[in-house]
């Protein structure tokens, strides 16, 4: 566990601005297919793309998990999987079970979404332990995963998003993550800005949703983002010098 985030650590709060060059930039990148019009034969070219990328991981929906470790299975690509997603408002024993599955499915890393009402409600003790639930199936994995905990920082003030992500960190989480991308909106240069301030250097921080182009993944990484969450990486990484 402890190579593995110190291969992630080295991405953290690492700017290059835009002399980034594409391999670089593509290792920061979850490549994503999420949502009702995911299919199998979308899942297989995501995968394909981000193994011929470098993408950092394949983030999918948890029915395609297997699948998408089949395609994953003889490249250093992890295979991501979302949990309680898009709406986080699943029990925190739903959420624990998910991530069991996916985990067991072969998942390196979860996306799990904050129950963001529970969060604005200020239960901070429920938050803390849903967070947690999902932190602990992780960390009992044979191997090394990651958990990132989804904010949904378009619906939330800014100290909301400060006190979500301090209870993140606090249950245990490896990153604070912005967007799902089924939100009213997506990521910011300065959610990002904030996200990095409250959880410090040690910890990640992932921009997620609305970013289709280079510049703005740029962006995102010089104000903090140590991953950046897109399905439209080939677009993206079009933009950078090879």
């Amino acid at each position: 566990m402890e190579r593995y985030w110190e291969e992630e650590r080295k991405r953290v709060v690492d700017a290059k601005g835009d002399g980034m060059k594409r391999k670089e930039l593509a290792s920061r990148i979850d490549h994503t297919i999420l949502g009702p019009k995911a299919t199998r034969e979308g899942v297989r070219i995501l995968c394909e793309e981000a193994v011929s990328h470098g993408a950092a991981s394949a983030c999918v929906d948890p029915c395609y998990a297997m699948l998408a470790k089949g395609f994953l299975a003889s490249s250093p690509v992890k295979l991501c999987v979302v949990v309680g997603f898009p709406s986080g408002m699943a029990t925190t024993e739903a959420k624990a079970f998910e991530a069991q599955k996916a985990i067991a499915d072969g998942a390196d890393e979860l996306d799990m979404v904050v129950n963001v009402a529970a969060l604005t409600d200020r239960q901070d003790n429920y938050v803390r332990a849903d967070i947690a639930a999902v932190c602990d199936v992780a960390k009992a994995a044979p191997r090394p995963v990651h958990v990132k905990v989804i904010l949904e920082t378009a619906l939330l003030t800014d100290e909301e998003k400060e006190r979500g992500a301090r209870i993140a960190v606090e249950a245990g989480a490896n990153f604070v993550k912005t967007s799902t991308g089924f939100g009213p909106g997506g990521a910011t240069v300065e959610d990002i800005a904030l996200l990095r301030q409250t959880v410090g250097p040690d910890i990640g921080v992932k921009a997620s949703g609305g970013i289709r182009d280079y510049a703005t993944a740029i962006a995102m990484i010089e104000a903090g983002a140590s991953r950046i969450g897109a399905s439209r990486t080939v677009a993206i990484l079009e933009g950078a010098e090879d």
